[in-house]
């Protein structure tokens, strides 16, 4: 029998405004412990929130490049629950009216493009952090990220595998970049994923029990445990116990690469919802949310697209630039600083991006776009080799210096002069008789072998075009 998964992903988006959603308080993720509260994130009595309009602001600029219907009027709630580290005892949350619904995420499937629908968007604060001592029963508290403001993000349950659940993710991370939203930071926190998850037969329209796993905090986690997560609930199925598997809430462990059971699963009844009688609804005009809409710069699908059309770029490497926005940004900057398109798209993918680790990182690294670019020209107008440039191009990396400087300095000037690059070849042939021969006799990787034996007396420094075209004169005679 044929099982499926059937995953929806519940995504917590920290919003990077200068302060929290309710209070002044700043937001700088790294401060000491439980500096960077005040009497309304604490959770003193009688303190009223004051909603920040800059988390309004982009919380709807999220939902609209999403796709999603910006709501006229929305609200807060309050959710009942109690944890250590929530100081009301309730977080203030949206519910029955989000500020964004019923939008769309496309993603790449091995069958095409599949659009993935995203139930909604809404605002909400944050929690503490609980600090636990290690070997003690001792755990602090810091309620800095207390009122930090979040964008959850609740996809419908239309992806079937961990491919197309990263992919999902992968994507809706470069959107929030892009406009500037997020810094969608997952080591920091600021992107934070829980998958829900169940099993059903191939073709069965039922969904079975849903078992959500919290807080994953990489592609890496999430791909992990919706594999484990469906093999977990099919064995139990084929075994005859598919009524042990109960809708509850379990913990990824990264050590042994499986889910175990935190609690059951709550309802929203459980939760306790009703309207937080501090806060007023959010009535907004159409003209307040057209306004925002104007503010939307270029997506990643839309760049992506621009870059085939006006660069004339493959759909992969302009896949590969547009990924993230830091990458897109240094190659357009390359190429307006004179380099070939598809060059800067070549060096960028095989040369750069296998030296730096993380391409958000491109700003701080040593080569600059106009770097590249003059390395780039460098090669084009014939002063340095393709090889010569990639040895040039390590040490560019390692030192900052400019690829002019460093061929100044080394002496690395490609040699083009046909009479100095001759005797070069005449020696070369003088010592490799049989290779000449091995040509002569047809065996085209001879051919190969003087030429490396060339550039190898030349340091390198020969023209590749010129030592191919002299080198074939030459033979072709004897």
């Amino acid at each position: 029998m044929q099982y499926e998964a059937v995953i929806g992903l519940e995504v917590h988006v920290q919003l990077n405004t200068e302060s929290k959603i309710f209070c002044g308080c700043s937001t700088k993720f790294g401060a000491l412990p439980n500096s960077q509260t005040c009497p309304s994130c604490q959770g003193h009595p009688g303190i009223l929130p004051v909603l920040n309009e800059e988390v309004l602001r982009k919380g709807i600029l999220a939902g609209l490049a999403l796709n999603c219907k910006v709501s006229n009027y929305s609200r807060f709630n309050r959710k009942n629950y109690f944890y250590p580290d929530l100081p009301n005892a309730y977080q203030i949350s949206q519910y029955d009216k989000p500020i964004c619904i019923d939008g769309f995420l496309e993603i790449t499937t091995p069958d095409g493009p599949k659009r993935v629908r995203i139930n909604r968007l809404h605002l909400e604060e944050d929690a503490g952090k609980l600090i636990h001592e290690p070997n003690s029963a001792v755990s602090y508290i810091d309620l800095n990220r207390a009122g930090t403001p979040l964008a959850e993000i609740v996809s419908e349950p239309d992806m079937r595998n961990g491919d197309e659940a990263c992919d999902y993710l992968q994507n809706l991370k470069s959107i929030m970049k892009y406009i500037g939203a997020s810094d969608v930071n997952m080591e920091e926190g600021s992107l934070r994923c829980d998958v829900n998850i169940s099993v059903r037969e191939k073709g069965d329209s039922k969904l079975g029990k849903r078992v959500e796993v919290k807080n994953l905090n990489s592609f890496k986690a999430v791909k992990a445990a919706v594999n484990y997560e469906f093999s977990r609930q099919k064995e139990l199925i084929e075994d005859g116990e598919k009524d042990s598997i109960i809708q509850e809430t379990r913990l990824w462990n990264a050590d042994k690469n499986e889910t175990f059971s935190m609690r059951s699963k709550e309802s929203a009844n459980d939760y306790r919802y009703f309207p937080d009688p501090d806060l007023p609804p959010a009535i907004l005009s159409d003209e307040y949310i057209d306004s925002i809409r104007k503010t939307l710069p270029e997506l990643p699908k839309e760049k992506m697209a621009r870059f085939e059309s006006e660069y004339g770029l493959s759909a992969y490497d302009a896949g590969v630039l547009t990924s993230v926005k830091e990458l897109a940004d240094y190659f357009e900057e390359t190429v307006k600083h004179g380099a070939p398109a598809r060059k800067a798209s070549n060096w960028i993918q095989s040369e750069l991006l296998a030296i730096l680790d993380d391409p958000e990182n491109i700003g701080s690294f040593k080569v600059t776009s106009g770097m590249l670019a003059e390395l780039i020209n460098l090669i084009e107008d014939g002063t340095i080799s393709g090889k010569i440039a990639k040895t040039l191009f390590a040490d560019m990396s390692e030192t900052g210096k400019s690829p002019g400087d460093i061929v100044k300095e080394k002496g690395l000037v490609q040699v083009s002069d046909s009479s100095a690059i001759e005797a070069v070849i005449n020696e070369v042939i003088s010592a490799n008789p049989q290779s000449v021969k091995d040509f002569k006799d047809g065996k085209e990787k001879a051919m190969g072998f003087l030429i490396g034996q060339i550039m190898k007396a030349s340091g390198g420094k020969a023209n590749p075009q010129i030592v191919n075209k002299l080198l074939k004169e030459k033979l072709d005679k004897l």
